[in-house]
């Protein structure tokens, strides 16, 4: 029976070694079903989601999920690393592998787990060692790939922190230019304000490359996915909604010269939506609420049209945009579900405290507005 054992064991040291390169390694989307690193995020994700919910909204559940992200890559490593010495340790017992052992023979299963964790992390204690060329060549082997395990994995680690930080810089440049949240309505009204809507153009080029930036970056590495902005108002997926939505508006709503670049960020932000629901297997599901009520759409375009922004008839409009909703909403509106994360309204209720204007030893700092040179003034010297 102990050759069984042996097929086991190899089985479980090829399974999370290709688990391991296609979760570190390999930078593209897995297609097939078995993968030990989804069902680890999975499951951990769903149990660590649900007593989130226990917890009151506010600050005390962000903070609870977003210790999700980083503490899962030491989870994982860990079932990685226990499957391994698991695996290794099966192998020598089922070949019987011959150890030199302080005391008298023992071939008991729990004392070869003992030999492969100090042989996988070479810790070198030198109590057990084998005595056979066998033994010892499995043994080397061993050593040799968990040392290497190891080190890949650990040096990977900075790589997804330069992808969340990379990610998180652009999304801290919203608040001044679009509030907290992001609302596409508040972004094009301190635009038109400032008189400077020239600058939509290359401010849309930035986000169609952040846009394909999210998408790459997630899709090869999709635990950045649960790590979560600085700010509870903040999130990537609520600047990805942002920019679809700002990107509906300039094709469907406003007559405006950015009507091209305005659909390039829109396809893009779209794309990055579609195939970030299918990495993690998300069914696409319409928005809980109407982001875009009747109301909500003649008070943002009496804003729009008060900051000097030229409009469309309002009835081609509506239904230009109730179209392009229908093709991005239900893939943000799953993801934001999946992750917990709020979506943004297309236009705030009232007018929005930007971060900036907050501090702990002050409930406000003065407005844009007072500052030297107008509010919104040349957003793009905040830049």
């Amino acid at each position: 029976m102990r050759w069984i054992g042996a097929v086991i064991a190899i089985a479980m040291i090829l399974v999370i070694f290709v688990d391991a390169f296609e979760a570190v390694v390999l930078p593209r989307r897995i297609k097939h079903n078995y993968r030990l690193a989804r069902l680890f995020y999975h499951s951990t994700w769903v149990l660590w989601r649900a007593i989130a919910r226990l917890l009151p909204r506010g600050k005390r559940r962000s903070a609870f999920l977003s210790v999700f992200g980083p503490l899962s890559i030491f989870g994982l490593l860990t079932v990685w690393a226990i499957g391994l010495i698991l695996g290794f340790a099966l192998l020598h017992w089922s070949f019987q592998t011959a150890l030199a052992l302080p005391g008298e023979r023992d071939d008991r299963f729990v004392t070869y787990v003992y030999f492969s964790g100090t042989t996988f992390f070479t810790l070198g204690y030198g109590d057990i060692v084998p005595t056979r060329s066998w033994g010892r060549a499995l043994s080397v082997a061993e050593s040799g790939l968990g040392f290497g395990f190891l080190a890949l994995i650990l040096s990977y680690v900075p790589v997804q922190y330069q992808a969340f930080s990379r990610r998180e810089i652009s999304i801290s440049l919203l608040d001044a230019r679009a509030g907290s949240p992001p609302t596409a309505g508040e972004l094009l009204r301190r635009q038109a304000e400032s008189r400077n809507l020239p600058a939509m153009g290359p401010f849309l080029v930035e986000w169609e490359r952040w846009c394909a930036e999210l998408l790459e970056g997630q899709l090869s590495s999709p635990v950045v996915s649960f790590y979560r902005s600085q700010h509870d108002n903040q999130s990537w997926v609520a600047a990805l909604a942002m920019m679809l939505d700002t990107s509906a508006l300039l094709i469907a709503a406003i007559n405006n010269a950015h009507g091209h670049q305005a659909r390039l960020t829109f396809a893009m932000a779209r794309h990055a939506a579609v195939d970030l629901c299918l990495v993690f297997r998300l069914q696409p599901s319409p928005s809980r609420a109407d982001r875009l009520s009747p109301a909500t759409f003649d008070r943002l375009r009496a804003s729009l049209t008060q900051a000097g922004l030229e409009l469309t008839d309002g009835m081609i409009a509506g239904k230009a945009l109730t179209e392009l909703r229908g093709l991005y909403e239900p893939f943000i509106s799953s993801l934001a579900d999946y992750f917990s994360l709020e979506l943004p309204p297309f236009q705030p209720e009232t007018q929005p405290i930007d971060n900036w204007q907050t501090s702990p030893w002050m409930p406000c700092s003065p407005t844009l507005s007072n500052l030297p040179g107008g509010a919104n003034a040349d957003i793009d010297e905040v830049h």
